[in-house]
């Protein structure tokens, strides 16, 4: 059985998804790079490449990485890079219901902090205290300080949480 050569069409598209695919690693930083199975050609071309603010020195960066991403891996770093896009996209989620969960424990008062502490299974006690220190205060600044420290303290127990599911058992 003979098989037939793809035609150059097909290898050019094949080609341009490669160097698209390189190109996303140009916003990696370098020690995010160091985890990917890049040779180290490739891995100087992408670090080189995010230095350069010459346009058309950067778009010859870029076909430079196509390049030699023919000879890389490429489903290991498409699943590096979907791996990291979905972990973006659990921080943004993490961030947003922290957020939601400021707003209504500053809305809602000391109740709030009950439904709270039920649906996350957190810790609730400085939650409380923030709350009624919040509530005390007269300080603008101070008010904006402890807000912060609302959102930092459930935005911890929401990503440590969500950390602990991802750990497998």
């Amino acid at each position: 059985m003979t098989q037939t050569k793809p035609s150059k069409t097909a290898r050019k598209r094949e080609y341009l998804q490669l160097q698209e695919l390189g190109e996303r690693l140009i916003d990696f930083t370098a020690g995010e790079l160091q985890n990917l199975p890049l040779d180290e050609r490739l891995r100087d071309a992408v670090l080189e490449a995010s230095t350069m603010t010459a346009q058309g020195a950067l778009r010859r960066q870029k076909q430079l990485i196509g390049k030699l991403m023919r000879d890389a891996d490429a489903q290991a770093i498409r699943q590096a890079l979907d791996a990291r896009t979905a972990d973006h996209r659990v921080a943004k989620r993490v961030f947003s219901d922290a957020e939601r969960w400021r707003d209504r424990i500053i809305g809602g008062g000391h109740p709030a902090i009950a439904e709270y502490g039920q649906a996350t299974e957190a810790a609730v006690e400085t939650l409380g205290e923030l709350l009624t220190e919040l509530q005390r205060t007269v300080n603008e600044r101070t008010a904006k300080h402890i807000r912060r420290q609302i959102f930092q303290n459930i935005h911890g127990a929401l990503l440590a949480r969500v950390q602990d599911d991802r750990i497998p058992r």
